[in-house]
């Protein structure tokens, strides 16, 4: 998983973060669609609640960010949702989104690097993290509850970091492919 991981930053901040300049980050390539922005900020939420929230109990990184980002009077749940609240990721600036990612992936790093695998078989108590650390409402966000319930650390880590990540840095390479960027 630490490679994975690795692979996943790697992927996100060289054929992403480094060649879209930031100027289009809140741009829709085709005239809809998701943002560089709104991508960013998503997946760096699910992770962050995942590992910073569940996994570890504690509230998320980006109650520490939301100022910086632009989103202190935002909803919790805010870029958790698939769809982009474009009024609300407009307001980003990516220097504070970058500054907010590269946290999230450090704090990641640094947890998981002296893990033992037999600590990740663990079940958090995943419905009472997200509401009294993540400040969310199970009845706003019945879906995320019932796909993170239930499951072991390794999941928490494999799915909703790793595999969400890999499959909206998919979703930002491709704009990226749009805007006329890659490096191919």
């Amino acid at each position: 998983m630490i490679a994975d991981l690795a692979s996943l930053r790697t992927r996100l901040f060289g054929t992403v973060v480094r060649l879209v300049p930031t100027d289009r980050w809140h741009e829709q390539a085709d005239g809809g669609g998701s943002t560089i922005s709104g991508l960013l900020l998503h997946l760096t939420r699910h992770h962050d609640l995942a590992v910073n929230t569940v996994i570890r109990n504690h509230e998320p990184l980006f109650t520490q960010h939301r100022d910086a980002l632009g989103l202190a009077n935002a909803h919790p749940g805010i870029a958790l949702a698939e769809s982009e609240d474009r009024a609300a990721t407009a307001l980003v600036p990516a220097e504070a989104l970058i500054a907010y990612a590269t946290a999230v992936f450090d704090r990641t790093d640094e947890w998981l690097a002296p893990l033992g695998t037999m600590a990740l078989d663990i079940e958090p108590n995943t419905a009472y993290r997200l509401t009294q650390r993540g400040s969310l409402d199970p009845d706003e966000f019945p879906w995320l509850y019932n796909m993170w319930q239930g499951k072991a650390l390794w999941w928490l880590v494999q799915w909703p970091v790793i595999g969400h990540g890999h499959t909206h840095t998919g979703e930002a390479v491709s704009i990226r492919n749009r805007f006329g960027l890659s490096p191919f």
